[in-house]
């Protein structure tokens, strides 16, 4: 009797497969939803946007899109962005690649102790340890150290706060590396820093621009940041822009919508092209075999 009630075996693969479709496509729907009233609402008026939110915009209204590109304010913004986001990928990814380095291939006394400090940082976000920075900045200022209302301080303060997590992630990366292919360097006259620069960056590349990229869009959206050091309007980042902008033209949602979407188009566009070497990078392992 029991054997006539037992589910059929297609139907135990098609349910659970059904129940995942459904979910990951709510999910994006809920995602994709927010973008595209965003989109669409900046080539709207202020009206359109309260009366049909979710329609098409036909014709589209360019007028905010054109008069936010002619303000100087915007690209001045966009190039502060755009040199603190190199400047914190590069030294993030350079720093974080020799740390990893260090801790995965090279023996000396007080290694674990060090590494483990790397890992308490990961118990301190930016949100909890933003008040002791302020006061280290000041203090940097008093002796005569800029770093209020300077780039740079944005700079170090993002590169400071993005190293526990990805010398975690690259370590595993470098330990992952034969050893045998480390002793066969050595024996052939590599130095420490040859292995370093000539055989192990090449192997872990994948894992290096996975880092780099999401690096890249930490430092590209963070406002926090930016918020506490910077305070002349001429250094103010994108994200920094664009709540103040929120607050000036707050019932204007058409203009805020079309900053918001300019200002989130550069990442978007990154996202996409960079997602795919994101995932492989910190799927793949940095050698097979």
């Amino acid at each position: 009797m029991g054997k006539y009630l037992t589910t059929p075996r297609w139907i135990q693969k098609v349910i659970p497969r059904i129940i995942i479709y459904v979910f990951l496509i709510s999910a994006t729907i809920m995602i994709f939803i927010p973008i595209v009233i965003l989109l669409f609402g900046s080539v709207k008026t202020t009206g359109q946007m309260y009366s049909h939110p979710y329609s098409i915009p036909n014709p589209p209204n360019w007028e905010n899109i054109l008069l936010i590109l002619s303000t100087p304010s915007f690209w001045n913004m966009l190039k502060n962005s755009l040199i603190v986001m190199v400047a914190t990928t590069g030294g993030t990814v350079s720093i974080c690649a020799l740390a990893a380095f260090v801790f995965a291939r090279m023996q000396f006394r007080g290694k674990n102790f060090l590494f483990n400090l790397f890992t308490i940082g990961l118990m301190f976000p930016i949100n909890v340890a933003i008040l002791p920075v302020y006061f280290v900045l000041r203090q940097l200022e008093l002796m005569g150290i800029p770093m209020i209302d300077q780039l740079w301080g944005v700079i170090l303060v993002q590169i400071a706060f993005q190293l526990s997590g990805n010398i975690m992630i690259l370590r595993g990366f470098f330990t992952a590396v034969p050893t045998d292919l480390q002793d066969v360097a050595y024996m052939d006259g590599c130095t420490n820093f040859d292995f370093f620069w000539r055989i192990m960056l090449p192997l872990v590349k994948p894992s290096l621009s996975a880092v780099g990229a999401l690096v890249m869009i930490a430092s590209w959206n963070d406002l926090l940041v930016p918020l506490i050091v910077l305070n002349s309007n001429q250094l103010w980042t994108l994200p920094l822009g664009t709540m103040q902008f929120q607050g000036q033209y707050g019932q204007d949602l058409a203009l805020v919508s079309a900053f918001v979407a300019l200002s989130a188009i550069p990442t978007i566009i990154f996202y996409f092209f960079a997602e795919r070497q994101i995932v492989s990078g910190l799927t793949a392992g940095a050698v097979k075999g």
